[in-house]
């Protein structure tokens, strides 16, 4: 009888441990993961964005199958501080970090980024690539400025496109990173950074997809970021005498203000290039774009493959826009469309397949509290903005009015501070210098290249009064410290940088 009673207390152990094993996995199971995507320097001139000359079939398709934002804008059109802003659901002026070479813990080192959150629900906080600043190509296999407390491993991928910079094509001898720089290359996708990154997701993929465990994966390319580096087959997709040249801009200079000049002409070198260059230039952006979509392409179909698919939600976006010669600049760093405007699409269980947002402004602050909403966490107290989920899953129209931008110039020694509005509409554009306001309004419905400067026009006079106090009230609203939030330090030091010396340099060693 005793024996009986010993194989019975067995089995019965053994079938609690089963329950016990999967009421763990199905717990697990039930929870959302996410996977989150973030190109560098991509603006929307992508086919999903209407852009058909642009081959994107991976973005598109991941359109079709959940949500795409068309209004969507970043608080400040420079890597460091958008991406800062972007995973602390904080505004700049909250965030106290408007440079590059800033760490997020230099002004605020209490905060709970989106990574750190995930961390505390018992997530694999995972970064593999570019999340938080890295002056790029310089800091490629380095963990450059990025925050060891979002996450519990990471992965820094260093490729050809970083071996081989020598062999850059570009537009001044002495290169850094915000030289126009292209690069046909030789060799297989995955010699590249972004390739050996999309790889390093995909066994992450793997790796969670047996264990069954949580994640909050972030996979950070580092292209289209100059240098516009593809392997020859992307460059291949297009023809250089097919690329349009844009006007130079200078007209346009004409009706705006000093310092929304100088943020068209920061750099001196990428002014009046010749039409060929700029040909060239943007057949190098368009391939690293074709060849960004590639990588992004293998990584979710690896999430299908797996079956992952069918409790992650992904999301895509970029930290910024991109000019490419429109209104004769090149790059960042302005107020305008070009340059603060991202794609943004989120996909997954739950979310609406197909649907395009085409007016409602979003901010890339809406994101930290979507991502938790959608995932069932709570927020911290401090993140700003708002939950996109209803949105998402019920098509129900955002709270959101306008999104606000930042920037800051230098003339003459001193500095300029832009913000910027952008309604379903109108946009609205203010420059404080030397203690004077200057403005700039844009009409969308006549105008989306914001060409035609309406500040002067009185018909628009009563638009004007009614955006300047709603942009106003958003800069008060934006510059307030938020409750909970913790330490906040204001004018950090960016670090130290030794001079960078140039090949054209060492020859005097």
């Amino acid at each position: 009888m005793g024996d009986n009673k010993k194989i019975i207390l067995s089995v019965l152990l053994f079938v609690f441990n089963i329950f016990l094993m999967n009421a763990i996995n199905n717990s697990s199971s039930d929870k959302l993961n996410v996977l989150f995507i973030i190109a560098d320097d991509l603006n929307c001139d992508i086919g999903a964005y209407g852009n058909k000359d642009v081959y994107t079939p991976n973005i598109d398709k991941l359109a079709s199958e959940g949500v795409l934002f068309e209004n969507v804008h970043v608080q400040y059109p420079l890597c460091g501080p958008s991406r800062i802003s972007l995973m602390t659901g904080l505004y700049p002026d909250q965030t106290k970090s408007k440079d590059l070479r800033l760490f997020l813990r230099q002004t605020i080192p209490d905060v709970i980024t989106i990574g750190q959150r995930f961390i505390m629900e018992k997530y694999n906080s995972v970064r593999v690539g570019k999340i938080y600043h890295y002056h790029n190509p310089r800091d490629i296999g380095t963990s450059g400025h990025d925050d060891h407390f979002t996450w519990d491993q990471t992965v820094n991928p260093y490729g050809r496109d970083k071996i081989e910079e020598y062999k850059l094509n570009k537009v001044k001898e002495n290169f850094d990173g915000a030289t126009l720089s292209w690069l046909e290359s030789e060799g297989l996708d995955s010699e590249q950074t972004d390739g050996i990154g999309a790889d390093e997701t995909i066994k992450f993929l793997e790796k969670f997809s047996k264990s069954k465990e949580n994640f909050f994966l972030a996979f950070g390319l580092y292209r289209p970021h100059i240098p516009f580096v593809a392997p020859k087959k992307y460059f291949e997709l297009y023809e250089n005498d097919n690329m349009v040249v844009p006007s130079n801009g200078d007209e346009f200079l004409k009706t705006i203000s000093a310092p929304a000049a100088k943020s068209l002409r920061a750099r001196k070198e990428q002014i009046n290039l010749d039409d060929s260059t700029i040909k060239t230039v943007k057949e190098a952006y368009y391939a690293t774009t074709s060849f960004v979509d590639a990588q992004i392409g293998k990584v979710l179909d690896k999430l299908k493959e797996t079956g992952l698919d069918k409790n992650t939600i992904v999301v895509f976006t970029s930290d910024h826009g991109y000019h490419l010669g429109e209104k004769g600049h090149w790059q960042k760093q302005t107020l305008y469309d070009r340059a603060t405007r991202v794609p943004l699409i989120i996909s997954g269980p739950g979310i609406i397949s197909g649907l395009k947002i085409k007016d409602s402004p979003v901010e890339l602050v809406d994101l930290y509290k979507t991502i938790m909403d959608m995932a069932n966490i709570s927020t911290p107290e401090f993140v700003q903005g708002f939950s996109l989920k209803d949105v998402l899953t019920k098509n129900i129209q955002s709270r959101r009015k306008s999104a606000l931008s930042e920037v800051n110039v230098y003339l003459e020694g001193k500095k300029a501070q832009g913000y910027s509005i952008k309604t379903d509409r109108f946009r609205l554009i203010k420059w404080n210098y030397k203690d004077q306001n200057y403005y700039e309004l844009y009409d969308h419905k006549y105008e989306k290249e914001e060409n035609i400067n309406l500040v002067n026009n009185p018909k628009y006079n009563k638009v004007i009064d009614s955006l300047k106090v709603i942009l106003d009230n958003r800069i008060i609203a934006a510059r307030k410290k938020p409750k909970g939030l913790g330490r906040q330090f204001k004018n950090a030091k960016p670090n130290f940088e030794p001079k960078r010396i140039y090949s054209s340099e060492k020859s005097k060693l």
